[in-house]
């Protein structure tokens, strides 16, 4: 079973739905999310906030936080992932997690990082969680890799 069908039906099975804002993958994560059939149960909708300031705009991401740092920073992924919950809310309910994805693919280091920097980060009502990845290889290797580390985060979580 693909991890993507694993998060899927871990997440049908328990009745949580889910939100995901990305950067860098730009809209790999969510379309992985919704090749499982039946994902639309629990797949709220996702943001792809590639423009830094959309992450402000449409996310929440403090101004001066990015102003700051730059969208490269665990706390940017935290906001994201915390403000996609509420982006994606439906009738006033958050969406139970929420994802977000920020991070360098390169081909040239960003904010002061590296090629391969990048911080994965879940929300759900428990608390938000950020990881930082360090990878290796090209543009898309480094963005498919984006997908796959959350997609095991997710599973953990959801274990």
């Amino acid at each position: 079973m693909s991890l993507a069908r694993e998060v899927i039906s871990a997440l049908t099975a328990r009745g949580i739905t889910i939100a995901v804002a990305e950067s860098l993958t730009g809209g790999l994560l969510i379309a992985e999310l919704i090749s499982v059939p039946g994902a639309s149960a629990v797949v709220r909708g996702g943001v792809i906030a590639y423009d830094t300031r959309l992450k402000h705009s449409l996310l929440g991401v403090d101004a001066d936080l990015l102003a700051e740092h730059g969208a490269v920073h665990p706390d940017v992924a935290a906001q994201m992932a915390e403000g996609v919950r509420v982006t994606c809310a439906v009738d006033g309910v958050l969406a139970g997690i929420g994802v977000a994805t920020t991070g360098v693919a390169g081909p040239e280091p960003q904010d002061g990082h590296p090629v391969g920097t990048v911080f994965v980060a879940i929300a759900s009502d428990r608390g938000t969680d950020v990881r930082k990845l360090a990878l290796e290889g090209s543009r898309q290797a480094i963005r498919e890799a984006v997908v796959t580390e959350s997609l095991r985060q997710l599973q953990r979580i959801l274990e």
